[in-house]
C-alpha cells in the first residue's frame, strides 16, 4: 500500500521536462527518518503507508476509523543488492512483536505512533541488522488518487472479498478496483491469518499499479500521469537525501522484486494485545543474507498471491 504513488512519479518524469520534475521533488515532504548503525550490503529502503492528517469525511469515505493517523498499517523493507541480483521486497507484520527502543517490547507499528519514522527506522535496524538507507511513506489519500488518476487497477480474485470495516465488497474474477476499493483491498484484515495474508495483498496491489503506471498507454496519456504524479508528490514523506530520481529507481526495483513476509512464528497473547511472533531462526537467516549481499534461500521467499476473504 505505498510504492503507487512512486509510480506515479515515474510516470511523470518519464513523460516531462525539467521544470515539472523540480516542481514535484521540492513538493516531496522530508523528514528527519534515518539514524546511525553498521553499514551493510546493498541499499535498503523503509517503505511504510500510514493515514496521514485525515478530515472526519475523509475517515468515513475511507473507512479508516477515527484512530489511525499516527498508525502504519504497511511496513516493508526493500533491498536492492549490490551485485545487480534481483531486489526482495520483505513485509514486516504491523503487529510483529519487537523490542521498541526506550519503550519496551510491543508491536512494531507502535514505533511509528511512538517516535515517528526515526524510531520506526530505529527499531527496523536494530531487530533486522539491516541499515536503512532511505525512508519513503506514502498517506492513504495519496494511494486513492493515484489509482483514479490512472484510471484503476486490474486486480485478479480468486474469491469475493467482503469486509464491511473496510467498505469493502469484491466478487470472484478479474476487475478494476477505483482507489478507494484499492486502499480498502490492501487493509482487509479478514482472514484466517488476518495481517498475514493482508501483507500479501498489498504487494499484489502494488505490482498491479506499477505494471498500470508504467504501461505505454498511461505513460502516452499526460491527462493521467501528471495528476498521478502530483497527487503522489503531494503524499510522500522521505529522508532529506531523497530525491525524486530515487523513487524512480525504486519505482523500476519493485516492478518485479522476489516478494516475502518475515518468517512466521505464531500468534500470541500479550499486554499490547494478540501480536505476531518471528520464526527467529528464520528470520535471521533472511536478514543476515540480505546484510551480506548473499542470495536469500528459495524456501525463505513465500511470494504473493490473493485469496478471498473468510
Amino acid at each position: 500500500a505505498v510504492i503507487k504513488i512512486v509510480a506515479a512519479v515515474v510516470v511523470l518524469v518519464l513523460a516531462s521536462g525539467a521544470g515539472l520534475y523540480l516542481y514535484l521533488d521540492s513538493k516531496l515532504t522530508r523528514a528527519s527518518a534515518l539514524v546511525g548503525s553498521a553499514p551493510s550490503a546493498g541499499q535498503n529502503w523503509l517503505i511504510t503507508g500510514a493515514t496521514g492528517t485525515l478530515t472526519a469525511g475523509q475517515q468515513i469515505q475511507l473507512h479508516t476509523g477515527h484512530d489511525t493517523d499516527t498508525l502504519s498499517d504497511t511496513i516493508m523493507l526493500l533491498h536492492v543488492p549490490a551485485n545487480g541480483g534481483p531486489p526482495v521486497l520483505v513485509s514486516i507484520p504491523r503487529d510483529s512483536y519487537v523490542p521498541i527502543p526506550g519503550n519496551g517490547q510491543n508491536k512494531i507499528n507502535a514505533a511509528y505512533a511512538f517516535g515517528g519514522p526515526a524510531l520506526l527506522v530505529r527499531t527496523v535496524q536494530d531487530v533486522t541488522g539491516l541499515h536503512i538507507d532511505h525512508y519513503l511513506g506514502i498517506g492513504f489519500t495519496g494511494l486513492v488518487s493515484v489509482v483514479n488518476a490512472i484510471g484503476g487497477v486490474r486486480i485478479c480474485l480468486p474469491g469475493p472479498m467482503a469486509d464491511p470495516a473496510a467498505g469493502l465488497n469484491l466478487k470472484a474474477g478479474c476487475q478494476t478496483l477505483n482507489g478507494t476499493q484499492a486502499l480498502s483491498y490492501t487493509r482487509t484484515r479478514a482472514f484466517a491469518l488476518g495481517d498475514l495474508q493482508r501483507v500479501q495483498d498489498q504487494r499484489v496491489l502494488m505490482k498491479a499499479i506499477l505494471s498500470k503506471i508504467t504501461s505505454a498507454g498511461t505513460l502516452a496519456n499526460p491527462f493521467a500521469t501528471i495528476p498521478a504524479a502530483i497527487g503522489s508528490a503531494d503524499s510522500i514523506t522521505v529522508d532529506p537525501g531523497t530525491h525524486l530520481y530515487q523513487l524512480i529507481q525504486v519505482a523500476f526495483a519493485l516492478r518485479n522484486p522476489e516478494t516475502t513476509t518475515v518468517p512466521f512464528g505464531g500468534f500470541e497473547n500479550t499486554s499490547v494485545g494478540s501480536v505476531v511472533l518471528w520464526n527467529r531462526p528464520e528470520a535471521l537467516q533472511l536478514f543476515g543474507d540480505l546484510a551480506k549481499g548473499q542470495p536469500v534461500p528459495k524456501s525463505l521467499l513465500t511470494g504473493s498471491a490473493a485469496k478471498p476473504t473468510v
